[in-house]
């Protein structure tokens, strides 16, 4: 065992249910963007589109819920901060290697604003009439025509800021990774980290697959009735 071994121990940090959603989520945007983008040129590839919209629906819904009943660091309570959290952890950032057990205040800004946008592209999905390609979202029925031009508005506009969220994103992952010499997709894989010894973080608890599974179903069922019911 090296010294480096010997003075660091490894903890569970994420549950299994979040990390599918991290990565399923992931494989379902570029599936949605391909999509759309291909739409004009390959036969049947903007009905994919909206699928893809549905199931993206689905795993937004699924990580709404679970940040109140998932896993320790999957919970909104564990990391969301306001003002003076993030400001002290600036401080903190620029003296010394500031922990980032979890998502740190300004990692939770980050996962707060992809959720939010990637939940407005979803729903604004929900009330448009694309002609061209015979689809009708489910809730364009409800709508007047001005409401739903708005939607359509955000659907266009909207990406250029998700872009630029995911890029940020990605950006601070290969930050730590090269400056602060920390590894932040390695945990979100095996959903373990290794931490100093004496550190007073604990294993994370609870996430359980049944639980995730249960909370999935109840998604999909949501994103089933809009779909057809509403």
């Amino acid at each position: 065992m090296t010294d480096t071994q010997a003075a660091t121990r490894k903890i569970r940090l994420w549950d299994l249910p979040l990390r599918l959603f991290h990565w399923s989520l992931l494989l379902l945007v570029v599936g949605a963007v391909v999509s759309a983008e291909i739409a004009d040129e390959v036969s049947g590839a903007m009905d994919w589109h909206p699928r893809f919209g549905y199931a993206i629906l689905t795993l937004l819904l699924f990580r709404l819920i679970w940040g109140f009943v998932g896993g320790t660091h999957a919970r909104f309570s564990n990391f969301v901060r306001g003002p003076a959290a993030v400001a002290g952890y600036l401080r903190l950032f620029r003296t010394h290697r500031a922990p980032s057990i979890g998502h740190n205040p300004l990692g939770a800004l980050s996962v707060v604003a992809l959720l939010t946008s990637l939940l407005l592209q979803a729903v604004s999905g929900l009330f448009l009439n694309v002609e061209d390609f015979g689809i009708e979202g489910p809730l364009f029925k409800h709508v007047s025509n001005a409401v739903a031009d708005v939607f359509w508005e955000i659907h266009e506009i909207n990406p250029g800021v998700l872009i630029a969220l995911v890029a940020l994103h990605v950006a601070a992952i290969l930050f730590y990774r090269i400056v602060k010499r920390e590894d932040l997709v390695t945990p979100m894989l095996t959903g373990n980290k290794r931490v100093p010894e004496g550190h007073a973080e604990s294993e994370a608890q609870g996430g359980s697959v049944i639980r995730g599974a249960v909370v999935l179903a109840l998604a999909a069922l949501a994103v089933w009735f809009i779909a057809n019911k509403v």
